[in-house]
Order: C-alpha cells, then sequence, then structure tokens
C-alpha cells in the first residue's frame, strides 16, 4: 500500500522540510530588520520617526525623547536614564547587533539574549500597557526571538551552519 500525498506532506511538515524552514527564515530576517532599521533611522536620521538633524550622528540622543516621555509604572526610572551616554550605547550597540546576527542567521542565541534584554526594557518603560495589559509587541518579539534560536532558523538561508563549522564557535553562538 503506497501511502497517499497528505501523508507525505504531514511527514514533511513534521520534519520541518522545506516550508517550516524558510518561513523561520522569513520571520528571522524580517525580525532583524526591524532592529536595523531602528538603528539606522535613530543613528542617521532617516525622517521616519528621526529626522536627520536629531539623528545620533548630528549630536541627538536616540533615547532621550522615548525616555523623558515615559510616565508610567516605571516613568521616573526610565526617565532618569534618557539621553545618559551609556544607555545610548547599550541600546544602538544592542539594536545593531541584535539586527545583524538576525539578518544574517549568526549567534541567534546571543541575539535571543540581547533582544530580551533590549525588548523587555522597552516592554518595562511602556507599563501600563495601552491595548492589553501584560502582552504587547515587545513580548512578541522576545518570543521569536527565542523560537529563532530554539529551531536553528539561521541554517535556512543564513550562516548558521557555516558558522558552527568554524573552529572555536561553539553551537550556542552559532
Amino acid at each position: 500500500m503506497s501511502a497517499r500525498p497528505q501523508d507525505t506532506q504531514t511527514e514533511a511538515a513534521r520534519q520541518g522540510k522545506p516550508a517550516g524552514g524558510l518561513a523561520l527564515a522569513a520571520l528571522r530576517i524580517l525580525l532583524g530588520s526591524v532592529f536595523l532599521w531602528a538603528f539606522l533611522d535613530k543613528a542617521i536620521g532617516l525622517g521616519h520617526a528621526t529626522p536627520r538633524e536629531g539623528s545620533w550622528l548630528s549630536g541627538g540622543s536616540p533615547t532621550s525623547g522615548y525616555l523623558a516621555s515615559r510616565e508610567g509604572t516605571l516613568g521616573s526610572v526610565f526617565q532618569g536614564m534618557a539621553g545618559q551616554a551609556w544607555v545610548d550605547w547599550s541600546f544602538m550597540l544592542g539594536m545593531l547587533l541584535v539586527g545583524v546576527a538576525l539578518v544574517l542567521g549568526v549567534a541567534l542565541w546571543p541575539a535571543a539574549v540581547g533582544a530580551a534584554a533590549l525588548m523587555g526594557a522597552l516592554w518595562l518603560s511602556s507599563l501600563p500597557l495601552e491595548n492589553n495589559p501584560v502582552v504587547d509587541e515587545h513580548l512578541v518579539y522576545i518570543a521569536a526571538a527565542v523560537a529563532l534560536a530554539a529551531t536553528r532558523a539561521g541554517d535556512t538561508l543564513g550562516l548558521g551552519r557555516w558558522s558552527a563549522g568554524v573552529k572555536g564557535v561553539s553551537r550556542w553562538l552559532a
């Protein structure tokens, strides 16, 4: 008795080939693009959320406008961090490194940790949330980054498999 076509498709879906891997690769690249866009917009002022004259390269602070406007539960904590050099550098470096890692498909576990730190802080700064008492896009981004790392999403359309073969690079960094 031969396998029915849907049985074969079900088995392929269970193995994550190829549609699952491609879907995760697309999610990885899109999520990385979100981080890279935010970095570029704040760094050089692409004119979307940040005008050129307010960009980091023009002497603006990438964190002062947002953090200074926080009024929620932890508003005073975040207002006090607004515009500090260590906060600006940490935020911008984090956005750049997470974005590059996700787009290239390398170092997905460190990228997931970085995404969790960045998005977790932004989630805390947003409390209380407007549309849902607990969940917003920041938590969705954290979950997506962890899922991408856990499923080795960098192996499809990324450099994850290659970087895992580089001597001295552990699987956690690939």
